[in-house]
C-alpha cells in the first residue's frame, strides 16, 4: 500500500476548525485569566509533588526503559528524570492528577483542565532545552500560561453542554483533544497539520469510565489524564511528520465519532472560545475530595465542631441528611463496600464520615489503615442523600456554577443540628479572595514535602511573583524543580 497520500479535498468538521483557529489566532488579553493561570500552575505543580509521597504513584513514573535519560529531555518536578516529551507528559500528568487535588470544571461534563499541564510543560521544557542548546531562544512561562488558558477553554467549553459520561466515556477525552491542539501549536504545526492532529485525537480510542464507578473503581482514574495528555503529544508529533488527518472525524455517517460514540448527537456549544474557563475554574484547596463533595466536607467540619461543643458523640447520631445536587448523587452517592482509595475518594458518605469522626480529611485518610476503622462504615450507613432541584439548577447556571450541599445531623433523642448549607467551596471564583492565600499555603506545604530549605527558598523566589515568573524561561524554571540526589 502506498504511503504517499494526497491531501483530502473534504472540508474539516467545523468543530475541529473552531478549535484550531482559536489556538492559532486568539490573543489572551484577560489579566484575570493570566493571574488565575499562575495560581493554577502553582497549585498543579504542588499537587504533583504531594503525589510523589505515594509509592502507588511513584512506581508508574520514570522512563519506560529503566535508567534511560534523554539528552535535553523533559524534566519531572520533584524528580531527576529527563524524559522524551511523550513519557514526560505521562509522568507530569499522572502525578498532578494522582490525589484528585488539582483544579476542577463542573458542567454537563466534569473534569480537571490542569491535567493538560502534563503535555504543555513537558513539551515546553523539551523544546526550550533543545532550542537553547542549538543557539535559539527558550519558551517563556508566559507562553505556558497562555497554553494553559487555551487548553482550559477547549476542554471546558466543550464540557459545558456535552455529557460524555452519559455515553460511558471518560472526561479525559477532552484532555486529549485540548492537549493535542495546544502542544501542536507549541511544536510549530501548520494549520493543516494541526487540523490533522485534532482529527486524530477525536478518532483515537477513548477511555471508558469503567475505572471510576462501582464495581470497578480503581487507580487508573489517577493516571488516566497522564495517559491522555501524553497521547496528545504523540499524536501532535505524528501530525508534524505530515501524516494525514480525517476531515469528518466527528460527522462521518456510521463511522464518525457522533454516530459511534455520541448516539448520533452533535456537540452543543454555549459560548465561543475565549478565556471564560480559566477565569471561572474551581480550585481544590482544603480537601483532596471529589469536587461535588467539597461543600459537604466543609459542612461536616463545622458539624464536627458543633458536636464537640454540645457534648454529642457519634453514637448519638440517628442519621445524617445531605441535601445536594443531581450530579453528586449520580457520581458519588454510594453504599456497600469500598475496595480501595480510588473508590473512597469518590464516595460522599466516606468523605463526610471521616471529618465527622476525626475532624480532618487528608489524602492519607483514604488508605486502607484508616478505612479499616469500623466507625467509618457504621456512619456511612446512616448518611442519606436527597436531591434539591434548586441546587441542581444553580449547579448548571453559568452565572452561579454553585456546588451546594447542606448537612443536618438527626440525633436519637429527637433533636437535630442546625442545617449547615454551603453553596460555594473555598476554591470557587466567588471565594477567590478567601481562597488564594490558602492556595499559596497549600503550595508551600507541598514544596516542603520534597525539597530542602535552600531549594524551597529558590523556588519560592522564582514562582511567587507573577510578573517575574511570566518572564522566566521554562527550562530555567524546570531546573530548580529537579530533585537532587
Amino acid at each position: 500500500m502506498s504511503a504517499n497520500y494526497t491531501k483530502s479535498d473534504l472540508p474539516f468538521d467545523q468543530e475541529i476548525v473552531d478549535i484550531v483557529d482559536y489556538v492559532l489566532n486568539y490573543k489572551v488579553d484577560s489579566e484575570l485569566a493570566k493571574k488565575t493561570a499562575w495560581y493554577c500552575f502553582l497549585d498543579t505543580i504542588g499537587c504533583g509533588l504531594e503525589a510523589l509521597e505515594y509509592e502507588a504513584c511513584r512506581k508508574l513514573l520514570g522512563p519506560i526503559t529503566p535508567g534511560t535519560k534523554v539528552v535535553n529531555g523533559a524534566r519531572v518536578p520533584g524528580t531527576d528524570y529527563e524524559l522524551d516529551p511523550v513519557q514526560g507528559a505521562f509522568n507530569i500528568g499522572a502525578a498532578i492528577r494522582w490525589l484528585d487535588f488539582n483544579d476542577t470544571w463542573l458542567a454537563a461534563e466534569w473534569g480537571h483542565p490542569s491535567d493538560n499541564l502534563g503535555g504543555i510543560l513537558a513539551v515546553a521544557d523539551w523544546l526550550s532545552r533543545n532550542s537553547v542548546t542549538n543557539g535559539g531562544k527558550p519558551l517563556m512561562m508566559s507562553e505556558v500560561f497562555s497554553a494553559m488558558i487555551m487548553a482550559h477553554e477547549i476542554q471546558g467549553c466543550i464540557a459545558l453542554e456535552n455529557s460524555f459520561n452519559k455515553v460511558g466515556l471518560d472526561h479525559v477525552i477532552l484532555v486529549k483533544v485540548a492537549s493535542t491542539a495546544v502542544v501542536g501549536k507549541m511544536l510549530g504545526l501548520t494549520r493543516d497539520q494541526l487540523l490533522n492532529a485534532v482529527s486524530l485525537a477525536w478518532i483515537d480510542g477513548q477511555s471508558l469510565r469503567t475505572y471510576r464507578h462501582f464495581p470497578n473503581a480503581g487507580s487508573r482514574k489517577s493516571w488516566a489524564a497522564g495517559d491522555a495528555t501524553s497521547r496528545a503529544v504523540r499524536l501532535a508529533l505524528i501530525a508534524k511528520t505530515g501524516e494525514m488527518g480525517y476531515p469528518s472525524a466527528l460527522t462521518a455517517k456510521t463511522w464518525g465519532f457522533y454516530d459511534v460514540s455520541f448516539k448520533g448527537n452533535k456537540f452543543k456549544f454555549q459560548r465561543t472560545y475565549g478565556s471564560y474557563v480559566m477565569e471561572n475554574v474551581l480550585f481544590k484547596i482544603s480537601f483532596p475530595a471529589e469536587f461535588h463533595a467539597q461543600t459537604a466536607v466543609e459542612a461536616a467540619f463545622k458539624l464536627h465542631s458543633e458536636m464537640l461543643a454540645k457534648g454529642k458523640s457519634l453514637d448519638d447520631i440517628e442519621r445524617i441528611e445531605i441535601r445536594t445536587h443531581e450530579a453528586c448523587i449520580r457520581i458519588i452517592d454510594k453504599k456497600g463496600p469500598l475496595r480501595n482509595p480510588a473508590d473512597r475518594d469518590h464516595t460522599i458518605q466516606y468523605m463526610v464520615a471521616v471529618p465527622l469522626i476525626f475532624g480532618r480529611l487528608t489524602a492519607r485518610d483514604y488508605e486502607d489503615d484508616i478505612a479499616q476503622d469500623p466507625r467509618i462504615d457504621a456512619l456511612r450507613e446512616r448518611i442519606v442523600c436527597k436531591e434539591d432541584p434548586e441546587f441542581t439548577k444553580d449547579y448548571h447556571d453559568p452565572e452561579k456554577r454553585s456546588i451546594a450541599n447542606a448537612l443536618t445531623l438527626i440525633y436519637k433523642d429527637g433533636t437535630k443540628s442546625d442545617e449547615v448549607a454551603i453553596e460555594y467551596p473555598v476554591g470557587h471564583k466567588r471565594r477567590r479572595e478567601e481562597g488564594m492565600p490558602l492556595l499559596i499555603e497549600k503550595y508551600k506545604t507541598n514544596l516542603a514535602r520534597i525539597f530542602d530549605k535552600n531549594q524551597i527558598e529558590k523556588i519560592e523566589k522564582a514562582t511567587l511573583n507573577y510578573e517575574d515568573l511570566a518572564k522566566t524561561p521554562v527550562n530555567e524554571l524546570m531546573e530548580i524543580f529537579v530533585k537532587r540526589a
